[in-house]
């Protein structure tokens, strides 16, 4: 696509940008289902805190175990494949040194000649699990909102590692868009959404215009989605809970709403206690 480029990196962190997994879940279903080969990674020393996110012991197929350290790599597809590429860089938030953590990256990026880079994170909501994933994709480069159809972010407050890397690779001329999936918050901290990873993807292969792989991510997705069903049945308060972000959302879908009934709703959503249970966390919306 003219708008990213044909070197597309994407990125996901695990962390506070990662509401049920859905963003790392996308990158690593794409490393897995691709041949990809390490290009950079950063040294754990300089950024991690090892109390916060601990080392981990990990058994090799022949009994040796190994020691893992926390890291972010970037990756990009082995060979020469042909059209859009996508490149990778997963790894953990870091806790110190942003500042240089985004500049080391983002000079791995004009190193190799990266032309685009999408952001994937997933923020917990108050969305019912029934509906459809909410992406949010947006963009603080006007020519990337003009020939992508994205949203101008308008969130002021805390942000997480993928804000702070967005703007350093904007800074450095590396076109940005940040694709948020909406996360019900009821589940979003037990279990992955599958039918969030799945959202992610499908939006990421709209705007690249690159065949993305999604493996059985439907199947799971319905599950998902049966097993939290099945949850609520025996819960009416959960139930009624429910129904009530399904109305909410049926609301604000409508074609035919207009601004004043968006707004009785959402006021009648407040009244019921819909909003302040829940922190959202790196909301680019707000």
């Amino acid at each position: 696509m003219d708008g990213l480029g044909r070197r597309v990196l994407v990125v996901a962190f695990d962390g506070w940008n990662d509401a049920g997994e859905a963003a790392t879940s996308a990158t690593t279903l794409l490393k897995d289902t691709g041949a990809y080969e390490p290009v950079f990674a950063v040294d754990p020393e300089l950024y991690f805190d090892y109390q916060y996110t601990r080392p981990e012991m990990h058994a090799e197929s022949d009994g040796r175990r190994t020691l893992q350290w926390p890291d972010a790599t970037v990756r990009r597809p082995a060979g020469n494949p042909r059209g859009t590429q996508l490149w990778l860089l997963t790894g953990v938030e870091p806790a110190r040194a942003w500042q240089a953590f985004c500049a080391e990256l983002v000079d791995v990026m004009l190193r190799e000649d990266i032309t685009g880079l999408v952001a994937l994170g997933s923020m917990m909501s108050d969305v019912p699990h029934t509906r459809p994933i909410s992406i949010f994709a947006g963009s603080d480069n006007e020519r990337l909102r003009a020939h992508l159809d994205l949203e101008k972010p308008s969130y002021e407050g805390p942000v997480g590692i993928l804000s702070a890397l967005s703007v350093a690779a904007e800074e450095a001329g590396i076109p940005t868009i940040g694709l948020w999936a909406s996360v019900p918050h009821y589940v979003a901290g037990h279990t992955p959404s599958p039918k969030a990873t799945l959202a992610l993807l499908e939006k990421l292969e709209e705007l690249t215009g690159t065949a993305v792989p999604r493996g059985d991510l439907a199947t799971q997705a319905a599950s998902w989605e049966a097993t939290i069903d099945a949850a609520a049945a025996e819960d009416d308060e959960m139930t009624e809970y429910i129904h009530q972000l399904e109305q909410a959302r049926d609301t604000w879908d409508s074609p035919e709403a207009s601004g004043d009934a968006i707004a009785r709703e959402f006021e009648r959503y407040l009244r019921r206690g819909g909003e302040g249970k829940h922190g959202r966390g790196d909301d680019p919306r707000r």
